[in-house]
């Protein structure tokens, strides 16, 4: 009975610190950098918002990707794909002879976006499961890394810049979309947002240059860094 009582009082301390464990790395932190309170993930679980027919007004994703010019047959590194919604397009202006490495942190999203390609019959997309420190895009392999609605989230932003800078081929860009922070009347919460002074601290600490601010967008910033050459 007494050994009974003390097993499933250890049992209980273990449910404890796994619930408190999981508490911890839902929490957001605070960039060291900015200050700025980084954003808890979205799950799976959310992944029909991200295809929301509302997106199309609010954040014009083809306008968005006639800003960055991608040239067919380009490499692309789509960061923090979620269900697609960007890869597919991104799939399409590569064209055939090009390629689009979809990375997401969970397997759920990767499976959502697996069946999104085979029902579209797309091909020329490499689904990549990464880790909240590594993208596992192999260096010097993409001419563009984009994330869209994505950095703000990065629990190691700084670790996952370092990895992007790797993974560009000479003359690669980074690009971010991010909901604009300086405007309070965008409904996105404050956490969800970034200021242009916040990517720039943050993203040329690791060795990008800020080349370009676009605002063609109606709500958010786009991003665009090139590598800082060496000295």
């Amino acid at each position: 009975m007494r050994r009974g009582t003390i097993r499933a009082s250890l049992g209980a301390l273990v449910a404890l610190a796994l619930a408190a464990a999981a508490a911890a790395q839902q929490r957001p932190g605070v960039h060291p950098l900015s200050g700025r309170r980084i954003a808890p993930v979205m799950g799976y679980q959310g992944a029909e918002w991200l295809e929301r027919l509302e997106r199309v007004d609010e954040e014009e994703p083809e306008l968005a990707l006639n800003v960055l010019q991608i040239p067919p047959g380009a490499a692309v590194a789509d960061i923090g794909a979620g269900s697609g919604y960007i890869t597919e397009r991104l799939a399409k202006r590569v064209g055939p002879n090009g390629r689009v490495f979809a990375n997401d942190l969970q397997p759920q999203m990767l499976d959502i976006l697996s069946r999104r390609l085979a029902a579209r019959n797309i091909t020329n997309v490499t689904l990549v499961q990464g880790t909240v420190d590594d993208p596992k895009i192999a260096p010097a392999s993409v001419d563009l890394a984009l994330m869209v609605d994505v950095y703000h989230e990065l629990s190691q932003p700084q670790a996952i810049l370092r990895r992007l800078r790797e993974a560009l081929k000479p003359g690669g860009r980074l690009v971010l979309l991010e909901y604009r922070k300086e405007d309070p009347t965008i409904p996105i919460r404050f956490e969800h947002k970034m200021s242009v002074a916040e990517a720039k601290l943050e993203v040329e600490a690791e060795g990008f240059t800020l080349a370009k601010v676009d605002e063609a967008l109606p709500r958010q910033h786009i991003l665009i860094f090139s590598v800082t050459p060496p000295r």
